[in-house]
């Protein structure tokens, strides 16, 4: 009779353990967020950390999964999902954002950005601050501004030690009408591509070099592909965390607020990363066999697109451009 009564017990106990279980599980809700980059990069990072972050802050109500290497599609898809609903959210470069919020083509203006100390206390600061509200019109909510890094000019045709070198090399550029045609101005002749197709298309020579910061040229492998680099530094490339942005409405206040305070943890790791691979790329790449112009005069680069820039100062305006190289 006892041993009966203790089977009886232990069923409710398991039951009972069950149904909170089962609760739990119900209680959690699941989102998707991707990048184009292996996980072992500076965008992994990026949302490995806002996942980590997002279920501490809530106590594991919401998990996020993590999609790497354009698993779920180029950054222009992946943006395009998390703005119709079909995707919670994303990381991704400002190469495909011009698409859908114009306003921030600016930040993609040549030698805007002296250093990464200037460009970081721009996107902190009110100037990217108030760019990030720009998204909410757009279906897109922008949780905080990541990071990609300045941009390097890599091919396999020949080194570029000045602008006219680059004069007639077809290059991969982003889907971003800045970097088009401030590169037309090098005489470069533009391909644009998804980031997804670019590694076949050095490996089979469709293009002949491409850019892109050196977390980005690392973690792809790219020197399995390319043969000279030249530390242009050209463009920097900022990165952003978007959410879609009924999802984000829906949450409770202080869901929003751990979604907000994950993204910003999940950036400075992002930036941190892309300093780590600063100080060990170059000569990382130079020991696979990459040939690196690392002594570059950056004002000859500027000198040859003095027509662009004068076109830019008329798309742009000329106090904005003046007020983002001047801050501080």
């Amino acid at each position: 009779m006892k041993a009966l009564r203790l089977t009886t017990l232990a069923i409710a106990v398991s039951g009972l353990i069950a149904g909170f279980a089962s609760q739990q599980a119900a209680a959690q809700t699941v989102m998707r967020i991707s990048v184009s980059t292996a996980q072992n990069s500076h965008q992994g990072v990026a949302i490995d950390t806002l996942a980590k972050e997002v279920e501490k802050r809530t106590n594991g109500r919401y998990k996020i999964q993590t999609f790497y290497s354009g698993s779920l599609g180029a950054e222009r898809e992946a943006v395009e999902a998390v703005q119709l609903g079909t995707q919670e959210l994303t990381w991704t470069s400002t190469g495909p954002i011009p698409n859908f919020v114009p306003e921030v083509k600016v930040f993609d203006v040549p030698f805007l950005f002296r250093d990464y100390a200037h460009a970081r206390a721009v996107l902190d600061g009110p100037i990217g601050q108030e760019m990030l509200t720009k998204f909410d019109s757009k279906g897109l909510k922008a949780l905080a501004w990541g990071e990609n890094g300045f941009r390097h000019m890599t091919n396999n045709k020949r080194a570029i030690n000045a602008p006219e070198d680059m004069k007639g090399l077809k290059m991969r550029t982003m889907e971003n009408p800045v970097h088009i045609q401030a590169y037309k101005g090098f005489g470069i002749i533009p391909t644009p591509m998804a980031f997804t197709e670019v590694f076949t298309a050095l490996q089979q020579g469709t293009v002949d070099g491409q850019e892109n910061p050196l977390s980005v040229i690392t973690a792809n492998k790219f020197d399995q592909v390319q043969k000279y680099l030249t530390l242009t530094g050209h463009v920097y490339s900022p990165g952003v965390f978007l959410m879609n942005k009924a999802t984000f409405d829906k949450l409770s206040a202080a869901d929003k607020q751990a979604f907000l305070e994950a993204a910003k943890v999940a950036a400075k790791a992002n930036r941190d990363r892309v300093d780590a691979d600063e100080k060990s790329a170059v000569a990382d790449l130079r020991s696979k066999g990459m040939q690196v112009v690392d002594n570059v005069d950056k004002s000859k680069y500027q000198t040859a697109l003095a027509p662009v820039f004068a076109d830019f100062e008329k798309q742009f305006g000329k106090a904005t451009l003046d007020k983002i190289r001047a801050a501080k």
